[in-house]
């Protein structure tokens, strides 16, 4: 037993058993109503959910790759080449998070009715979510050790030999912590796949709650979604070495090895210039039209403000609250690695698999039959953005525990300071950056969070992301235009906050 406590604190382990119970919530609810319902094969043997299984694996399979390969080689080609304008291209290639999916894609869907399918959906997946992948490769990229390269140059090793076997494998765990973020989001997205009509198990499943109030098909397929964030977990779990990246000493600073681009600098700017304009020149052009020439724009300004304040509000707690939540468990799997840890760590990512609607209705179920008091409430809520935005938060702590060194918490201990002392003194400040980024992920994650407030916020609560909803929905785009420049306007500070910190890492 003593052996066990000292593998994994109490302290530690509690709260984070806790938490990974309360992210299960919503699993457990899906698993109760398809056994509980009693008709799962007939639900399950259709052609319907052939179909849609069918189209949500490769929206996903093609969509992630997609992500892995834009943001990967955009990383590289901004950090590791003397391409000129990096701190302007670093913040291009940030920006797109600013933009919402579901604005991007009644941008592309506004150019041509036709803008539809799976294709269609791959392409604006692709052009929201690769800075996903970007950012922790881009980090990563000025994180390796410089004297790995160097030695193999002088072994005799080129670029690309050097790339494939020194670089890509230290950039391994940034590309699968970017890939299984935007695969979960593929997996829980609605509003871009329905804009651009393309169904997958979420826009079924939010059709049969809204249309037909079948909750026992819905469910169940809400259980085929879970199964699918399970292999798309032991795929991360085979993906991700185990290899220490944290080093005790820095060494000597030296500047990053970069490479000449020669006669393909050109090629290189072009594709970055092509990036952005279809990343933000497309949605921000269709925003600027909107307002310009539909009758139906308007400025209400006390409704405006109000509506931002709002939104403001809900996305800065709810980052507070997801960051404190999954730090225990970011702690334990890295502080103390096994199968209890990985289990706990695991288990936290399943939640942002299952679409909004899901998530509120079994916290719905579960606060009207045993916590009525929390019915429509912000707690409830807010509750909701920690359930389905927690991986956003484990993967920037997890990233930046993995890089700090535990012999300093040893060091600190040794010295006779307290383990309260020593999370406040020592570990905190050593992964500032981490929560930094992690927050950042979460407030834009909530500002456009759709599904989940429709349904758990208090009554009379409006947000951003809802008003623009309502007005789009209704081919209203002047109405709904403002809302969404909001959005955005409200979303760029995050987002530079994750280019300052990756010159900050630079530096």
């Amino acid at each position: 037993m003593a052996g066990a406590r000292l593998r994994y604190p109490p302290l530690r382990l509690v709260p984070a058993l806790a938490v990974a119970g309360l992210t299960l919530l919503p699993a457990a609810y899906v698993l109760a109503s398809v056994l509980a319902g009693g008709d799962t094969a007939r639900l399950l043997w259709r052609p319907r959910v052939g179909e849609l299984l069918t189209n949500t694996v490769l929206l996903v399979l093609l969509g992630t790759s997609a992500c892995v390969t834009v943001g990967t080689l955009a990383a590289w080609v901004v950090e590791r080449t003397t391409l000129r304008g990096r701190p302007l291209w670093t913040a291009l290639m940030v920006a797109p998070l600013a933009v919402p999916a579901f604005v991007n894609s009644f941008g592309w869907y506004s150019l041509s009715p036709s803008f539809a399918g799976l294709g269609a959906a791959v392409l604006v997946t692709t052009l929201s979510y690769y800075p996903l992948v970007y950012l922790p490769v881009a980090a990563m990229l000025r994180g390796v050790d410089q004297a790995l390269e160097e030695q193999s140059r002088i072994l005799g090793n080129g670029t690309w030999r050097t790339f494939g076997r020194i670089v890509l494998p230290q950039l391994r765990p940034a590309m699968s912590g970017g890939a299984l973020l935007v695969a979960l989001h593929l997996l829980a997205e609605f509003g871009a796949l329905q804009a651009l009509r393309f169904d997958t198990f979420t826009t079924a499943i939010y059709d049969q709650y809204q249309s037909t109030f079948n909750g026992a098909a819905a469910t169940t397929l809400a259980g085929v979604l879970i199964l699918l964030c399970l292999v798309t977990l032991g795929c991360d779990l085979g993906l991700t070495g185990r290899a220490r990246l944290a080093r005790v000493g820095r060494g000597a600073a030296r500047p990053a090895i970069t490479h000449r681009l020669g006669h393909a600098t050109p090629a290189a700017f072009a594709g970055l210039v092509l990036l952005a304009a279809a990343a933000l020149g497309v949605p921000l052009g269709c925003i600027a039209f909107w307002l310009l020439t539909s009758t139906s724009t308007a400025f209400p300004a006390g409704e405006l403000w109000q509506t931002t304040s709002t939104s403001i509000i809900l996305a800065l707690l709810g980052a507070a609250v997801t960051i404190t939540l999954a730090f225990p468990v970011a702690w334990l799997s890295i502080r103390r690695p096994g199968r209890l840890s990985r289990l706990v760590e695991r288990s936290t990512y399943l939640g942002n698999s299952l679409p909004g609607i899901v998530v509120a209705l079994a916290l719905i179920t579960i606060a009207v039959r045993y916590l009525p008091s929390l019915y429509q409430s912000t707690a409830m809520l807010l509750t909701a953005y920690a359930v389905l935005f927690m991986p956003r938060a484990m993967v920037s702590l997890r990233a930046a525990l993995r890089q700090t060194p535990p012999e300093f918490d040893d060091v600190a201990r040794s010295l006779g300071v307290r383990p309260a002392a020593v999370l406040l003194r020592v570990t905190l400040p050593l992964i500032a950056r981490g929560v930094g980024a992690g927050s950042a992920l979460v407030f834009l994650a909530v500002i456009t969070e759709l599904t989940s407030t429709l349904l758990l916020a208090p009554i009379g609560t409006r947000t951003l992301a809802t008003q623009f909803w309502s007005g789009s929905t209704s081919i209203n785009y002047g109405q709904a235009a403002p809302y969404a420049l909001l959005m955005i306007l409200v979303s760029a500070p995050a987002a530079y906050l994750l280019t300052r910190r990756s010159r900050m890492v630079e530096s």
